[in-house]
């Protein structure tokens, strides 16, 4: 008897996850079938200026997955912020970036966006050079954690958004770290169409991360950020922003990343600039 009730529990169970997904591609393309609110274009108007240069089939297709992550995502404002439409479209519409070409797909794990008005203080333990474990303060713009949670300052979403072409953008940053703990810990190999794109992916990116490493440690600043040179889920990070924001640059320097790059995110920025 024990055993048919956990093989019905079982059924149940499965019923319900499969009965999930069609329900939510039901919930979404209600939620896309309405006008994109008026507000929300002055918004975008004033904020992205990277929406205009989008081509208009992308234009389109951003105002619908922005819809779709204001709906399914929560925004909570810490140290006294009160989360506006503002905030919330000006983050999405950053965030969704990462996602055109990806049809229903919204971040999965990611449940909460959390919203400081300014750089932040993260405190933790760490060992140094010695071994020794000692507390640490860090000032972060933004996190990501695994736990569902992307933390931003929003000075520094709103400052990403207004300057589309210095390949900083920390909203652009943090999201890309949620794509690569999809499947767990971040590891700079996030989930990838085919798994025999794992080969070339790990060549490329391993190549050009050792090199970084390298003109970090020897002083030498190029292209990319030396923070990128931290570990490879930093690299992944840093060259996402970089692909987005300077395409031209990152295809002339690393065309094979670009490359990569552009095979991953299914799209091609170099005709938007």
């Amino acid at each position: 008897m024990p055993t048919l009730i956990v093989i019905l529990l079982g059924g149940v169970i499965i019923a319900f996850v499969l009965g999930q997904e069609p329900w939510r591609r039901y919930q979404r393309n209600k939620i896309q079938a309405r006008p994109f609110p008026q507000q929300w274009r002055a918004v975008l108007k004033q904020r992205m200026p990277y929406f205009r240069a989008l081509p208009a089939d992308l234009q389109l297709q951003l105002k619908k997955h922005i819809q779709v992550f204001i709906a399914e995502k929560k925004f909570i404002g810490c140290e006294g912020v009160t989360v506006t439409d503002e905030m919330r479209v000006t983050i999405a519409a950053q965030a969704c970036l990462l996602l055109l070409n990806r049809p229903d797909y919204y971040y999965p794990k990611l449940r909460q966006i959390l919203i400081y008005p300014a750089a932040f203080i993260v405190r933790g333990a760490s060992p140094d050079a010695a071994g020794v474990v000692r507390e640490q303060r860090r000032v972060l713009s933004g996190e990501s954690w695994g736990q569902g949670k992307v933390v931003l300052s929003w000075q520094d979403a709103k400052e990403g958004a207004a300057t589309p072409d210095d390949g900083r953008n920390v909203v652009i940053h943090e999201f890309a770290h949620q794509l690569d703990q999809e499947k767990g810990l971040a590891t700079g190999a996030p989930l990838l169409s085919r798994s025999s794109d794992y080969q070339q992916w790990s060549s490329v990116m391993q190549q050009a991360f050792a090199q970084l490493q390298l003109d970090t440690a020897s002083g030498i600043r190029g292209l990319l950020d030396g923070y990128g040179a931290t570990n490879p889920a930093e690299f992944f990070a840093v060259i996402s922003e970089v692909f987005f924001e300077q395409p031209e640059q990152l295809q002339q320097h690393y065309p094979a990343l670009y490359q990569q790059l552009s095979q991953f995110y299914r799209l091609n920025p170099l005709s938007w600039h």
